[in-house]
């Protein structure tokens, strides 16, 4: 087993969406962004470091599992740690139908959230 993990919840009348997201060596990966539901995923090749608002940034690597409850929640950073090697990952979204599985967060509303990124206690 790689992941046991109970979500908070499922979007009414979700459907899930599977994606392999390449980056290559170096790539900071994805801006500031959210989902609608939980996400589920499994790291196949480098290493992520990824950070959820609130929570410490933390490496993912090769064979290892991660999710995130989605919602309201922010996920600040999803890059490749390694700047030597690809990240490969493979995510499972649950979103409603007609809604984007990936919103961008512009830097307004990371200010007016101040105080609950773990960043800003290092």
């Amino acid at each position: 087993m790689l992941l046991d993990a109970a979500p908070p919840f499922i979007p009414e009348g979700a459907h899930a969406m599977t994606l392999v997201i390449e980056y290559p060596a170096g790539d900071g990966g994805a801006p500031p962004h959210r989902h609608p539901g939980p996400a589920f995923g499994v790291v196949l090749e480098g290493e992520m470091l990824m950070e959820l608002e609130g929570e410490p940034e933390r490496v993912v690597r090769a064979g290892e599992a991660f999710w995130e409850p989605g919602g309201d929640l922010i996920h600040l950073q999803d890059g490749n740690n390694r700047d030597d090697v690809p990240l490969r990952f493979v995510v499972t979204c649950l979103c409603p139908p007609g809604e984007p599985m990936f919103t961008l967060v512009d830097e307004a509303e990371l200010a007016r959230r101040q105080g609950r990124d773990a960043r800003e206690e290092r």
